[in-house]
């Protein structure tokens, strides 16, 4: 009737495959104890799975005595698994109460944990970071990362239907993919090396062999950047395409952000009380030239010269909203790789897709001729001879192509109206996280 370990005993359903038509039926349920009330006679308790809470109603006569007292006498946390009969109840969550007739109690709670299961809001999110698995059993947090795993679902799925070949690249590295200062180095057998902070020139290499490639991996970025907006390790979703320029890729990531949009409108009809923010994506996303911006900050009182960069503060003073892109940058700051435009030889065929004032992605037309590859790197300050490697696959017939890399997290943020990118992060990686 009460055992400690797993046995025979395996789940039948979850939450949300039980329902009032199965009134009488045994079920099957494993999860851990969200709440429970004793009152006398009767115990009352919810248990949460992964797809969310089950009501159980122990009552005299109707259960065991033996097993009212175990489940009253259960903390908050406690791993269970519940054999029980469903009763269909107008007053409960979903419409069945269960009734149980065995109990496992696999792990229980050793001591007490810093903030209640059922807690909505933890002001101290370092105090969350540091019990991150309790943490990510609050509702709130499994709204975001079940949502997280469906917008990845659908990215893959649109990329599985434009016949995108998913890649994977080296994040061990020898030669720095953008040059300055934001890399980590580390020891590579007895040389050195840095991690990758993009795929960049791989998925440009691979578009000579399989025109489209995207690939979902971490980049890492050493910026000692203390904000909600910056991580050190960061998910990109990257890009790259043969044949086409920087307009049609903000086309593409038109079409990426509605499908991501859609996924997370889909989970918040499933899930009512997932409570996202969840964005309007206009059938065209707006595009807008940084020289008309900077104009614009300039009357609205922003110092902002040409080629400075546009900073939240100063896109916050002209008071765009929702998604739109930032198209056309100075040349100047941009990297190697980054094409010129044929007009003017001071702008690039570049991009940044923006939500509100917080930067989603960035991308552009790449340099696809050798020569002038080699001549951008020089006067980037770079030494031709370290990308050898590179700058010879452009011998052999590179096509014109472009792309761009999405950060995963500041998506989330943007489809979720999530404020702090540590919440979309499992395990966020910043200047002071190393741990856990």
């Amino acid at each position: 009737m009460i055992g400690t370990e797993l046995g025979q005993m395996r789940r039948t359903h979850y939450s949300d495959q039980i329902t009032q038509s199965m009134d009488g039926s045994q079920v099957t349920v494993m999860g851990w104890i969200l709440t429970v009330r004793g009152h006398g006679n009767i115990c009352f308790a919810t248990i949460s799975d992964k797809n969310g809470e089950i009501s159980l109603v122990a009552k005299k006569g109707g259960c065991p005595d033996e097993l009212r007292e175990k489940i009253s006498s259960l903390k908050p946390h406690s791993s269970v698994g519940i054999v029980g009969m469903v009763k269909s109840s107008e007053k409960a969550p979903g419409g069945y109460e269960l009734v149980p007739q065995e109990l496992r109690v696999f792990s229980e709670v050793q001591k007490t944990p810093p903030f209640e299961p059922t807690a909505k809001t933890v002001k101290n999110i370092d105090t969350r970071l540091e019990s991150r698995p309790i943490d990510l059993r609050r509702a709130p947090m499994r709204h975001i990362f079940n949502a997280r795993s469906q917008v990845l679902q659908a990215v893959r799925n649109y990329f599985a239907r434009e016949q995108f070949v998913e890649i994977n690249t080296p994040k061990m590295i020898a030669t720095a993919t953008e040059g300055g200062a934001a890399l980590f180095s580390i020891f590579y057998y007895n040389k050195g090396a840095f991690l990758a902070q993009s795929p960049q020139l791989y998925k440009e290499q691979l578009t000579m062999s399989f025109e489209k490639v995207c690939e979902i991996a971490p980049i890492f970025r050493a910026e000692a950047s203390r904000t909600n907006r910056h991580l050190s390790e960061a998910i990109s979703i990257d890009l790259e395409e043969a044949f086409v320029d920087y307009n049609d890729i903000m086309d593409r990531i038109g079409q990426i952000i509605t499908a991501s949009v859609g996924a997370v409108s889909a989970y918040v009809k499933k899930h009512p009380d997932a409570e996202f923010a969840v964005p309007d994506v206009p059938e065209e996303i707006p595009r807008y030239k940084y020289e008309d911006l900077v104009a614009r900050m300039q009357k609205a009182g922003a110092k902002t010269e040409w080629g400075d960069d546009l900073y939240p503060s100063s896109l916050k003073k002209i008071g765009l909203e929702g998604f739109y892109f930032i198209t056309d940058w100075p040349l100047a700051p941009k990297p190697f790789y980054v094409k010129e435009s044929a007009s003017d030889p001071k702008i690039s065929e570049s991009f940044d897709l923006m939500f509100g004032d917080l930067e989603i992605s960035s991308g552009s037309t790449r340099v696809e001729k050798s020569q002038k590859l080699s001549q951008r790197l020089a006067d980037k300050g770079l030494d031709p001879d370290k990308f050898g490697y590179h700058l010879g696959a452009f011998e052999y017939g590179v096509p014109p192509h472009a792309g761009c890399g999405i950060g995963l997290e500041r998506l989330l943020m943007a489809l979720t109206g999530t404020e702090n990118i540590r919440d979309v992060t499992f395990y966020p990686r910043d200047v002071d996280r190393l741990a856990p």
